[in-house]
């Protein structure tokens, strides 16, 4: 079933990912000019597989990610294998970033890595449940990767634009979409927009201090309670950090009373707490090395809507 149209409804079925045979792509032409668009400098961009031990742990948190779910009543589906070693990919550890659910629709992006089309045959049991399946064009100057688009209800998004969301892609998701209002946000210059802006439930969102503030602030949140991070507590990374310390705002909200969030930010979780949430802390040792929080390492295909 695929019935999934905001980021806060009862959690009913999710995809968690897997890092299997990760790899950092040697040959995408886009990946390849992530040296000279990094702001870290201090070490390489990663090439070639993700060393087997930080596989292993990776994938030791993701199923203890997935049996938490579990015993929450949630069903979890897991991505079919795919040896991305072999075939120079990339991984399936972020899901959310290679589908984008709205209701009974399925949009299959564009995404900024060429390379991580691939992904797309780990999920073949997820788009055939689909009612509506949209393939966005390679090669007409779209780029879009799902995890830049957040989901607010059944005729409200947003839409980042970044390098892994442009304009064109922007303007193409308002035509499959015309019953939907998608507002454009150009508050952060990096990717995704999942560490940046959180909704928690209708009317309370959290919004990472850094980079949004009440001037830029989309307006949708106009009457929305906020709640602004200025700060989180950094994880450590293996060489090279392929995510920012704001990561640490990726969460994944299970219902409007319950969420997971990273057990190290201790200052977050009692935020969260004063909201009257239940906060489940996990791990995800590897977060900021493979660039996913408890939000992108899921894909939500069934919440319980009203």
């Amino acid at each position: 079933m695929i019935s999934s149209y905001d980021e806060w409804s009862p959690l009913k079925q999710v995809i968690v990912g897997d890092a299997s045979d990760a790899n950092w792509p040697v040959n995408d032409p886009v990946f390849k000019q992530e040296s000279s668009k990094t702001t870290w400098k201090e070490t390489p961009v990663p090439r070639g597989p993700v060393p087997q031990r930080i596989i292993e742990e990776t994938n030791q948190d993701l199923d203890t990610l997935a049996s938490t779910l579990r015993s929450l009543g949630v069903e979890v589906l897991r991505p079919d294998p795919l040896n991305f070693q072999a075939h120079d990919g990339m991984y399936n550890y972020c899901p959310r970033d290679r589908l984008l659910v709205h209701g009974n629709t399925i949009v299959n992006p564009a995404m900024m890595y060429p390379c991580r089309d691939m992904e797309l045959q780990c999920y073949h049991d997820i788009v055939d449940a689909a009612e509506h399946y949209y393939f966005m064009p390679r090669n007409e100057g779209m780029v879009l990767d799902a995890a830049n688009v957040c989901r607010l209800g059944k005729d409200k998004m947003l839409f980042l634009e970044s390098p892994s969301g442009n304009k064109k892609a922007y303007d193409w998701f308002c035509d499959i979409f015309p019953d939907v209002t998608v507002e454009l946000c150009n508050f952060y210059a990096g990717v995704h927009i999942d560490s940046t802006v959180v909704p928690l439930r209708e009317g309370l969102v959290l919004l990472n201090g850094s980079r949004v503030n009440e001037e830029n602030c989309p307006k949708m949140f106009a009457d929305w309670q906020k709640i602004f991070v200025d700060n989180v507590e950094p994880q450590d990374f293996y060489q090279y950090p392929y995510a920012s310390k704001w990561i640490a705002l990726n969460m994944l909200v299970v219902d409007p009373r319950t969420v997971i969030c990273d057990k190290y930010q201790t200052d977050l979780i009692k935020t969260l707490e004063q909201c009257n949430f239940t906060v489940i802390p996990l791990e995800l040792r590897h977060s900021r090395t493979l660039g996913g929080g408890f939000h992108c390492v899921t894909l939500d295909t069934w919440r319980q809507h009203a």
